[in-house]
């Protein structure tokens, strides 16, 4: 992930790159005059500090007030941050900028697919565009919608009509995937919406492991007529309420989805995947956790690789040890959750890198990645890409730059939900979702919540939140 960058920095770190920041940039006119604040990408995680919430959002606010006055002003934002203080963080962080420049100053934003839309977000802005994808392939493609949405404001004026729809159920994020329906269907309605009246019409998933009133899909309309605008709204949102019993996807148990593998290798021509859903460090997951590692062994797997364990002490170990020696280690399961235990086991180191990488994937593409002192480690027929920093399965480079080629295997272990298939999926026999234990618990069920609104369906089709 890029570090926090300031001012001019974010030219260097974000142009010509595959964020949302990246694709406004390569396409706002230059005949603009851009005035960088501050900007940063990090992974998925808990509760925001609020030290770091001050800290960045008062960084923010301090160098736009300085710039003032200004014509506009762009986000890049998330969508499902909660903060220690507020639960709608980028609702607060709209707040404070719409606080410092005005109701007159048009501000647009571009979100994450999985943003939790709130009405404070919609008040606030003027308008947004959001992910279509998922897998995330158009992150800088969004971007650069971000920015043709504020030119048109800049040459009509700021939009006069608004429309918010949110849901009554939440989806998991297994079953949100673009790749098919219904969510497919879901963002081509969206596309095809936009136009004339419409400024834009935007439809967000929902980030269920995040705990506040608004959370959950939404329909977001703006526009110039609100008439028009209204009925993009109620058009769109009326096919996600009918699709809601589409939302589903088989998932299955660590050893019955390593035994359907292994069956399946036996004959197939391509490699077959599991994704590791619930230990997906882009979902908050540890990136260490064993469930599937210890099925893999159990059964007598061949041929299986597995990315991206994080577990700074074993890599540490296998580079003091070097290529061709044998370690014993506690290799992951140091961060929980209850019931995930180190895998103990006696390991070849096979070959090491410094765990720096171009990635070349449909995802995370041009990125230079930086996963630290990296090892390949085998016992059995498994082997493991261990790392010193978490990353998501993103992309086959992950296994590439330490010489293992993903579609010459026979099972691909993958800690991931959904990005993975951007770059494994066209590899891929077959792609198998396994629930192992982990800190991305998968049945939104079980979720701890505190601040849903009552009565929300807690999976398509599902029971009802009651406090």
């Amino acid at each position: 992930m890029p570090p926090l960058a300031h001012g001019a920095e974010i030219f260097e770190k974000a142009a010509g790159n595959s964020f949302g920041m990246s694709g406004f940039l390569d396409t706002i006119s230059p005949s603009h005059e851009l005035v960088p604040l501050v900007w940063g990408h990090a992974g998925a995680g808990g509760y925001i500090t609020d030290d770091a919430f001050e800290r960045i959002v008062g960084e923010m606010i301090g160098r736009l007030s300085e710039a003032m006055p200004v014509d506009a002003v762009y986000l890049d934002l998330h969508g499902a941050m909660c903060t220690l203080t507020y639960e709608d963080g980028e609702g607060e962080t709209l707040r404070r900028v719409r606080a410092c420049v005005g109701p007159d100053i048009p501000v647009v934003i571009s979100l994450d697919y999985h943003v939790n839309v709130t009405q404070q977000m919609v008040d606030l802005t003027d308008g947004m565009a959001i992910y279509l994808t998922y897998p995330h392939v158009d992150r800088d493609g969004t971007g650069s919608r971000s920015a043709k949405i504020l030119e048109r404001v800049l040459v009509d004026g700021q939009p006069t009509a608004r429309a918010f729809r949110k849901t009554d159920f939440l989806i998991p994020l297994n079953f949100q995937c673009t790749l098919v329906d219904p969510s497919k269907g879901i963002v081509d309605a969206s596309v095809a919406g936009e136009g004339g009246a419409v400024l834009n019409l935007s439809y967000g998933a929902g980030f269920p492991p995040s705990d506040l009133a608004e959370c959950g899909p939404a329909v977001v309309c703006h526009g110039y007529d609100q008439s028009a605008v209204d009925a993009a709204a109620d058009k769109l949102f009326a096919m996600v309420n009918e699709l809601e019993p589409a939302f589903a996807e088989e998932l299955l148990s660590p050893d019955d989805a390593v035994q359907q593998a292994m069956a399946i290798a036996e004959t197939a021509s391509k490699p077959v995947v599991l994704a590791d859903t619930q230990d997906n460090p882009g979902c908050g997951g540890t990136g260490d956790t064993t469930g599937l590692l210890e099925a893999l062994v159990r059964n007598k797997a061949e041929g299986a690789v597995m990315c991206v364990m994080a577990d700074p002490a074993a890599a540490a170990a296998a580079h003091a040890a070097g290529e061709g020696a044998e370690i014993t280690v506690d290799l992951g399961g140091k961060h929980g959750p209850d019931g995930v235990e180190p895998f103990h086991g006696t390991f070849t180191v096979i070959r090491l890198s410094d765990g720096q990488f171009s990635a070349t994937g449909p995802c995370i593409g041009g990125r230079r990645i930086n996963i630290g002192p990296t090892a390949l480690l085998t016992i059995g027929g498994v082997s493991v890409v261990t790392a010193s920093k978490r990353m998501q399965a993103y992309d086959q480079d992950i296994f590439r730059h330490i010489g293992i080629e993903p579609s010459e295997q026979k099972i691909v272990a993958l800690k991931s939900t959904c990005h993975f298939r951007a770059d494994f999926q066209p590899i891929a026999e077959k792609v198998i979702v396994v629930l192992a234990p982990g800190a991305h618990i998968v049945d939104t069920t079980q979720y701890p919540f505190k601040f849903l609104r009552e009565g929300v369906r807690l999976e398509p089709m599902g029971s009802e939140f009651h406090r």
